[in-house]
């Protein structure tokens, strides 16, 4: 598989109400993010099965040049990793942490693989 080529296809999360819902869904907190994830009802949405994330940044993150870094980052690590784990018919908020800024590309990659395969795999994830 080359990179990029989904074999899901992925949305994005756009309107507050869409990222308020996810807060009450589970979570997987890593030094570089916090990965938020909930099932999406069947009817919301004529294609179903697609898979949608959003990115946020809080302002205590820093600046606005250094939050859209961060969410830059984030993005291109769930454009790469998100086929491999992700599952259809579920929403994800990301939000950014520090460690976003500093960590090694890599190493969010890492992260990000192993929250996405926690999340579903525990169902008290709040690790």
């Amino acid at each position: 598989m080359q990179a990029g080529e989904n074999l899901i296809p992925l949305g994005r999360l756009k309107k507050r109400a869409e990222f308020l819902r996810l807060r009450d869904g589970r979570a997987w907190r890593t030094s570089s993010f916090v990965l938020q994830a909930r099932r999406r009802p069947v009817t919301s949405l004529p294609n179903s099965g697609m898979t949608r994330f959003g990115f946020t940044a809080t302002r205590r993150l820093g600046s606005a040049v250094t939050r859209n870094r961060a969410r830059r980052r984030l993005k291109e690590t769930v454009r790469l990793i998100a086929h491999e784990h992700a599952q259809p018919g579920y929403d994800y908020v990301v939000i950014a942490r520090q460690g976003a800024l500093t960590k090694p590309f890599e190493h969010i990659q890492k992260e990000l693989r192993q929250a996405l395969e926690g999340i579903h795999k525990d169902k008290t994830a709040k690790a």
